[in-house]
């Protein structure tokens, strides 16, 4: 999608994954986005009261402000609303189309429109409205566009950062030039102006800009929308927001890895063989975020299984609290997912340290051998991690670079007998537990 809303503000200055039934088909959302003109119905219901529907759905391109002004050419589109479902897409696109639809003076709305039987010769289509619909990353801009903008209970708006479209699907892992820089900073300026112009506070940027790639999206609340402007009509009472602290980050003591004849710590860049006692592991490690904010940092850990049929995978997490974000008791889960596969580790321990203050937790399980293959497998994939507590669920997606690379070194391994094969180190423990 170009530059795409998928990046770091820290560019510019410094595991359930969150999935509901799909408003649209998922073939039809990731298609240039396209306009249809359709009037409300059925109209026995609606009367004289029905509106005129522009349906707005599918991904920004750098084309849609374009595209739009060839459908409204000769046509009278006034009162009209903007009806949008889409996953968002580009940033300059979004800008172009939002900055059209306001100077037409429409209005938008999160919806879909559902068009209803073929009309009568020379009668215009009609469709139904419906609330159900997201309209997220870019597309949050282009509702702004609307003179008057509303988004229905049942609909949702979600947004995270910008980032450079080339590079969203391991960005801990890419690298980047002092061109992309500017490139960054020259899209958050130009959001900037844009968002000002359009009459929404800096709060949607802060919202938007503090959601890393790695995390689901934010689901802006009633609250929020009210209060970045999003929506400028009543839509009902307001929700409280959960926002995590940032506090300082904490060092953790790190396993070697094994790079040739040179040995550094476990990389946040890429998976590399860990050298553990002896025993090869394929390693990465990852910040721990809750909406951006950085509560501690984890290390992900595959080794030889018993057999060739699965993999060993070890997880070990150092968390610490914010300012207003309270440090858990401990974790009740640590998932991982890979498309429809999914498997759950065994909590070995998690357990609060008073020097730093923080809570470590250690868990491990077997896990099929397809999902590993299949994250390792040609192209970019991403498994999901995800961490349950009483009071906090994280959410995390790690890339797959350089494990195309090294898992065949982790498989050529794997013929030694099982008892060689590195042990979790948890403390205070007899063992692991059996893996679920």
């Amino acid at each position: 999608m170009g530059r795409s809303l998928v990046v770091a503000i820290a560019l510019a200055s410094a595991a359930i994954v969150f999935q509901l039934p799909a408003p649209a088909a998922a073939s039809e959302r990731t298609l240039p986005m396209r306009f249809a003109l359709r009037l409300q119905g059925p109209a026995e219901v609606c009367g004289a009261t029905c509106k005129t529907l522009i349906s707005a759905s599918g991904a920004i391109t750098a084309d849609s402000a374009r595209d739009f002004m060839l459908f409204a050419h000769g046509r009278d589109l006034s009162n009209a609303i903007v009806v949008l479902d889409s996953d968002g897409g580009s940033v300059h696109g979004a800008i172009a189309l939002g900055r059209e639809i306001r100077r037409r003076a429409l209005t938008t709305m999160v919806g879909r429109a559902v068009d209803l039987a073929s009309p009568a010769e020379h009668e215009t289509e009609r469709a139904v409205l419906s609330p159900r619909a997201d309209c997220e990353s870019m597309c949050a801009f282009v509702l702004l566009g609307g003179v008057r903008r509303s988004v229905p209970q049942e609909a949702r708006v979600m947004v995270h950062q910008i980032w450079l479209g080339d590079r969203r699907d391991d960005p801990t892992a890419a690298n980047y030039s002092a061109e992309d820089l500017v490139l960054v900073q020259r899209d958050i300026g130009k959001l900037a102006q844009y968002t000002a112009d359009m009459g929404a506070t800096t709060d949607l940027l802060d919202l938007t800009l503090r959601i890393p790639p790695w995390e689901p999206m934010h689901a802006l609340t009633r609250d929020e929308l009210r209060r970045t402007r999003l929506a400028t009509e009543e839509i009902g009472a307001p929700a409280a927001a959960t926002v995590a602290a940032s506090p300082p980050a904490v060092s953790q003591p790190a396993p070697r890895v094994t790079d040739g004849a040179r040995a550094t710590a476990i990389s946040e860049r890429r998976w590399a063989m860990v050298d553990r006692a002896g025993v090869a592991t394929l390693a990465r490690r990852h910040p721990l975020t809750v909406e951006g904010e950085t509560i501690g940092s984890f290390d992900l850990m595959v080794s030889c299984g018993a057999g060739g049929e699965s993999f060993d995978v070890s997880y070990v997490e150092r968390r610490h609290g914010g300012d207003r974000t309270a440090l858990p008791g401990k974790l009740s889960a640590v998932m991982l997912r890979l498309g429809a596969k999914q498997a759950s580790l065994n909590l070995a321990s998690s357990e609060r340290r008073s020097d730093p203050d923080e809570l470590v937790t250690y868990a491990a399980g077997t896990v099929p051998a397809a999902l590993i293959d299949g994250f390792a497998a040609a192209g970019n994939h991403s498994v999901t991690i995800e961490t349950r507590s009483d009071s906090q669920v994280t959410t995390i997606r790690l890339g797959n670079t350089g494990a195309q690379q090294n898992l065949p070194r982790l498989a050529a391994s794997c013929g030694k007998a099982p008892g060689d094969r590195a042990e979790l180190p948890v403390r205070k423990t007899g063992g692991l537990a059996a893996a679920q």
